[in-house]
């Protein structure tokens, strides 16, 4: 047991021990001593401990082949050719799958000259194991290294029967052509596709275009073109792969056949799928660049725009703002069937759900659809688009009246004033809504159909007696027409409602109407109707001021007066802010018009601003801490309140403690000063 557990003086880090270590080069063996050999029998005693080592691994263990493989390769090194053939043949009984077993193998026959036996081992080896690649490579390449090309050639043949990878294929093609024998290697690319044609090993699109490529490099062009078509052929339409195509269009432009350029790329963008020709688009806007117009690389870029627009519409179809832009691309470009044909297929989409907010995108297209009609087709057609629409929306749950609006300016353009009519009736029929009935008088006024536009007012507000701008609209028509009496009947009838939406708009269309006809007598009488309703403190001040320009000599006094009862009313306002407002314009107006006398008198009125804290309390009940906030005495109010007059005396008295203080402190400093 360590006693002592504090740390030593010295620290040694591991970073110290091996370095020391490896500097004192503790772990190095020393090199086992040269042994020399000097006669037969030490030799043969020295073999004879060596392969008993050797065999005794090999008992230990059969399988694991590395010991096979040094015992043979030490044979062989010792020239016993024989001895390392019978090792070598062992293992393969033990393990003749082993690759590396074969291959070193055939290497140790190869390298001591022995052909023939390399050959018998090669043979071997593809009959066992002919999927291994590797032995038929180097068997082919150690018969080609000879001179034996018929050889060489008969090994490939046997190959080719197992119908190996593509890269086999190529290895005898390329071998071929180092032999300049150009028909053998296309007989040998024509097997290959063929087996690909039959059995589909290598229907990949690259081998076609390898094949191609041959004939082309080779100036075999109708060969090469005839390949192409083939292979259009054999991949269809349901595996179309946009490199055939780019590598058949660029054949042809290398032999200058720039409309058969044209088509490939055409008929290939008709049929793959947008993301799968990206590669496909580039291409042929290059090539519209190099060797086309400007309207071909226009419709280029229309063709990729629609392939966009199409996907985006079939991922999702009630996805109207990608029929909005779809729809705008073809009608700059495409003719008028097929702009006819979108709007068809982006109409039926109507939405699943009868709400309006689902509807609001939708109606657009039904709206664009009747104006591109009207604008480049016929007028049957947009009449027909209109009537389809409205019929289709359903006007029970909601309906949209910019739709009928733009269904009557229609009929107006084409001089058919009765369907207008009919269409602008019907829709306050069948959903009355305040946008229909404003369009209907809007285009009667225009039409100078008076009368029409009395009906329309008188259904009008039968439908909506709450809204203050129809009955304020229909008075001004009244009065522009010179029918003042009908037109006081009207506000009457307006301000008698039990509910109105805007009855200050109402009230001060009223006495402006009364103001205009000079009739002040009402207009007073308005204003103390109004009173009785409300006291807010802007109808006071807009009364005074009324009376201020009426234009009479007891204006003033009139003026006064109302400022006096609108005082006294509002002193139990609860409201001080208004009440001071109406005191700050009666103080402006005396300032104006008035003597030293009432200006006092105003002043004396006016209020005096304090500040107060009040206890705030939070949602749940508890204390939120204090506020504070501005309030107002007004001098009337502290003479009807003793408690206010006593807490200014208090305030008053407190102050002048203060001063008195402040004047007893001061004799003190002076003397110290003097001393000082």
């Amino acid at each position: 047991q360590v006693k002592n557990k504090a740390p030593a003086e010295v620290q040694i880090t591991a970073e110290q021990l091996l370095r020391e270590a490896k500097e004192r080069e503790l772990e190095l063996l020393p090199p086992p001593p040269q042994q020399k050999i000097t006669d037969v029998e030490e030799l043969n005693d020295y073999k004879l401990r060596k392969r008993k080592t050797f065999e005794d691994n090999i008992r230990k263990n059969r399988t694991v082949i590395s010991n096979w493989i040094k015992y043979a390769q030490w044979e062989e090194s010792l020239k016993e050719i024989q001895r390392a053939r019978s090792i070598y043949e062992r293992a393969l009984d033990v393990d003749y799958r082993n690759v590396t077993l074969w291959l070193k193998y055939a290497e140790m026959e190869m390298k001591n000259r022995q052909v023939n036996h390399a050959r018998n081992i090669w043979d071997r080896a593809i009959t066992t194991l002919p999927r291994v690649n590797q032995f038929w490579y180097k068997y082919t390449y150690m018969e080609e290294m000879l001179g034996n090309i018929a050889g060489s050639r008969q090994v490939f043949e046997r190959w080719m029967e197992w119908q190996p990878e593509e890269q086999a294929w190529h290895s005898y093609i390329n071998f071929e052509l180092r032999y300049k024998e150009v028909d053998r290697a296309r007989t040998i690319y024509e097997r290959y596709i063929l087996s690909a044609l039959l059995v589909l090993v290598h229907p990949d699109v690259k081998n076609w275009i390898k094949y191609a490529r041959f004939e082309e490099k080779h100036s075999y062009f109708a060969h090469a073109r005839k390949v192409y078509e083939r292979a259009v052929e054999f991949f269809g339409e349901e595996h179309m792969d946009e490199n055939l195509y780019v590598a058949f269009a660029k054949f042809e432009e290398n032999q200058k056949e720039f409309e058969r350029v044209r088509v490939i790329y055409k008929y290939a963008l008709d049929r793959i799928p947008k993301q799968d020709a990206q590669n496909l688009f580039k291409n042929y806007t290059i090539f519209e660049k190099k060797f086309g117009d400007r309207r071909g690389i226009e419709e280029i870029i229309v063709s990729k725009r629609r392939f966009q627009y199409e996907e985006e519409v079939k991922a999702n179809p009630h996805n109207y703002d990608a029929w909005f832009d779809y729809l705008r691309l073809v009608e700059s470009d495409a003719d008028a069937e097929t702009v006819r044909e979108v709007y068809e297929r982006a109409i039926a989409n109507v939405p699943p759900i009868q709400e309006k907010r689902h509807w609001k995108r939708y109606i657009y297209l039904w709206i664009n659809y009747a104006l591109y009609e009207e604008l480049e087709a016929k007028a049957k057609r947009t009449r027909q688009v209109y009537q389809a629409c409205v019929e289709l929306i359903p006007h029970k749950k909601f309906t949209f009246a910019k739709i009928w609006l733009l269904y009557a300016q229609f009929e107006i353009r084409q001089k058919n004033l009765p369907l207008a009519r009919r269409a602008l009736g019907t829709s306050i029929g069948k959903c009355p809504k305040n946008k229909l009935f404003k369009g209907y008088i809007e285009l009667e006024l225009q039409l100078r159909e008076f009368d029409r536009c009395r009906k329309l007012y008188e259904k009008f507000l039968e439908f909506a007696p709450e809204n203050c701008t129809s009955w304020i609209k229909f008075a001004e028509l009244e009065t522009i027409l010179g029918d003042i009496d009908r037109a006081r009947a009207i506000y009457e009838l307006a301000i008698g409602q039990p509910r109105l939406d805007m009855p200050e708009v109402l009230w001060k269309s009223y006495i402006d109407f009364e103001i205009e006809q000079e009739e002040y007598e009402k207009t007073r009488n308005l204003y103390r109707r109004l009173l009785q309703r409300t006291q807010h403190v802007k109808v006071w001040i807009s009364f005074a001021q009324f009376e201020l320009s009426a234009g009479r000599e007891e204006n003033l006094s009139r003026c006064r007066q109302i400022y006096e009862e609108a005082n006294k009313a509002m002193r139990n306002c609860e409201e001080k802010e208004e009440r001071v407002m109406l005191l700050e314009s009666w103080r402006a107006f005396e300032e104006e018009f008035g003597t030293e006398t009432t200006k006092e008198r105003i002043d004396k009125l006016m209020p005096e601003k304090i500040k107060k804290r009040r206890k705030l309390q939070a949602e749940d009940g508890s204390d939120a801490g204090w506020e504070e906030y501005y309030d107002y005495i007004f001098p009337e109010d502290t003479a009807n309140q003793p408690n206010l007059k006593l807490l200014a005396m208090a305030k008053l008295w407190k102050k002048q403690q203060q001063e008195s203080e402040a004047a007893e402190q001061d004799p003190d400093k002076d003397i110290d000063e003097s001393q000082s």
